[in-house]
């Protein structure tokens, strides 16, 4: 996967893709690693899009009070 940012559905999508590669496939060790690596990163970036939304809709409620 390229090293440009993903959108969040782009992650989950990708996150997905790898559980089935996983589930399915007979990886080697070094494929498994880079694999979880991978996963892991976007999960990572996937939580902290989620934290920003979550203070960007907060800020934005808190404007209407």
């Amino acid at each position: 996967m390229s090293k440009k940012s993903l959108t969040y559905k782009e992650a989950i999508n990708r996150i997905n893709e790898i559980v089935v590669t996983i589930e399915g496939d007979d990886l080697d060790i070094d494929e498994l690693t880079s694999l979880v690596k991978e996963a892991t990163g976007l999960i990572g970036s996937c939580k902290d899009k989620l934290q920003n939304a979550e203070t960007d809709l907060q800020t934005s409620l808190d404007k209407l009070n």
